[in-house]
C-alpha cells in the first residue's frame, strides 16, 4: 500500500479536476439529508461524517433500470440492450459502505454475473473517506470494521488535521494518483501514528456494544420460536429497512409495453412486502408478516453468511434511525442470543 498526503485545501480542487474526466457521484445535501448525486459543481459537495440516508449501492445497482427496450412490429422481435455506463469517480464512501459493496459483489459478481452491476463496478473507481463521529446507531465495529478502514476502496482519505493521508490501494487507485500526482506530497512522518490515535478515539464513540460470533450457527435452532410473531406485532412491513439497507440486493422486472414497443426494466424490492413470495397460483409461503420479518433477519444475520461466507449486514444503522416503529436490529441480536439459555 502506497500512502500519500493531500492538503485540505487541495481537496475540492482535486475533485474539480476529476470532474472534468469523470461523472462525478459525491454526498449533496437536500432538504437537510445526504444523498449520493452525480454533481456539475464541487460546491455541491457536502464533506462530513454524515450518512446518506440512501446508501450508495445505488450507483451500482439502481433503484430503477432499464435492461432492454423491444419491438414486436411487422411480427418480428427486435431487443435494443441498453448496457452503457460512464467513467465515474464515487467520492466520499465511509467504511460500512465499503464493506457493503463486498456483499453486493458476492450476489452479482458470482457466475452467471450481473453484466449492468458489473460494468458499473468495471467503470467507477471508488474514493473512501474515515469517519470523523459515530453515530448513536452504528455499530460496524461488530462486524470488525473500523471508522477509519479504507478496504473497498481504490484510494481511501483520513483526516488528519491539516491534511488527509491517502491510502493507495487498488491498481485503479494508483493510476488515478499517478495522474493527478501534483495534488499529492509524500507521505511524513507522524501521519499515520496520528490516524491510528482517530482510531481509538471513534472506538470508543460506539453507543451500544453488539455481539455476532456464533449468530448464524444460534439462528438455525430458533425457526420456529414465537419471537418472529410477537416482534411482528410492531412492524408496519412498509419496506424502509430494506430501502436504506446497504447489502439489501433484491428486485422484481417488469414489462412496460406501449403497441408494439416497450422496455423491461428492474427496481428494488423488499421480502417485507406481502407480493414478494406470492405465486401465480395464489399461495403464498410467506402469508403472514412474522415470516416476512422473520425471513429479514434471519437473510441478514444468517442466510447469506451460509450462502457467500460474508455477514448480510455491516452495522451502519440506517434501518435503525429510520424504522417508524424504532424495530433495532441490534436489540434483536441481542434477544436472540439470549433466546433458550
Amino acid at each position: 500500500m502506497d500512502s500519500k498526503l493531500l492538503k485540505k485545501e487541495k481537496l475540492l480542487p482535486l475533485l474539480d479536476e476529476l470532474r472534468k474526466e469523470f461523472l462525478l457521484v459525491a454526498p449533496v445535501e437536500e432538504d437537510a439529508l445526504l444523498f449520493y448525486r452525480p454533481v456539475e459543481s464541487v460546491a455541491e459537495i457536502k464533506l462530513g461524517s454524515g450518512r446518506s440516508v440512501v446508501p450508495p449501492k445505488e450507483w451500482f445497482f439502481p433503484q430503477a433500470e432499464s435492461l432492454y427496450r423491444y419491438s414486436t412490429e411487422g411480427g418480428g422481435l427486435v431487443l435494443e440492450e441498453t448496457l452503457a455506463a460512464t467513467p465515474a469517480v464515487l467520492f466520499g464512501i465511509h467504511p460500512c459502505d465499503l464493506r457493503s459493496f463486498a456483499v453486493l459483489d458476492a450476489v452479482f459478481l458470482q457466475e452467471p454475473v450481473d453484466r449492468y452491476y458489473t460494468l458499473r463496478r468495471e467503470k467507477t473507481v471508488i474514493i473512501g473517506i474515515s469517519c470523523t463521529a459515530v453515530c448513536p446507531e452504528c455499530f460496524c465495529s461488530a462486524y470488525g470494521i473500523s471508522p477509519v478502514e479504507g478496504t473497498g476502496a481504490d484510494v481511501h482519505l483520513s483526516e488528519v488535521g491539516a491534511v488527509y493521508m491517502v491510502e493507495v490501494l487498488t491498481p485503479k487507485g494508483k493510476e488515478l494518483v499517478a495522474r493527478y500526482q501534483e495534488f499529492f506530497e509524500d507521505q511524513v512522518a507522524g501521519v499515520a501514528e496520528a490516524k491510528e490515535a482517530r482510531k481509538e478515539t471513534l472506538s470508543g464513540q460506539f453507543t451500544v456494544r453488539v455481539t455476532v460470533d456464533g449468530l448464524p450457527a444460534k439462528l438455525g435452532s430458533l425457526f420456529d420460536h414465537p419471537y418472529w410473531e410477537e416482534l411482528s406485532r410492531r412492524c408496519l412491513g412498509c419496506g424502509i429497512c430494506t430501502y436504506v439497507c446497504p447489502t439489501c440486493h433484491c428486485f422484481d422486472i417488469t414489462d412496460v409495453c406501449r403497441g408494439f414497443e416497450g422496455k423491461r426494466f428492474r427496481c428494488w424490492d423488499a421480502c417485507l412486502f406481502r407480493d414478494y413470495t406470492l405465486h401465480t397460483s395464489g399461495h403464498n409461503p410467506r402469508h403472514a408478516l412474522y415470516q416476512r420479518l422473520r425471513n429479514r433477519f434471519f437473510h441478514k444475520l444468517k442466510y447469506n453468511h451460509d450462502r457467500y461466507a460474508i455477514e448480510g449486514c455491516v452495522g451502519c444503522g440506517r434501518c435503525v434511525a429510520l424504522c417508524p416503529v424504532n424495530i433495532d436490529i441490534r436489540e434483536v441480536i441481542a434477544t436472540v442470543r439470549g433466546l433458550g439459555e
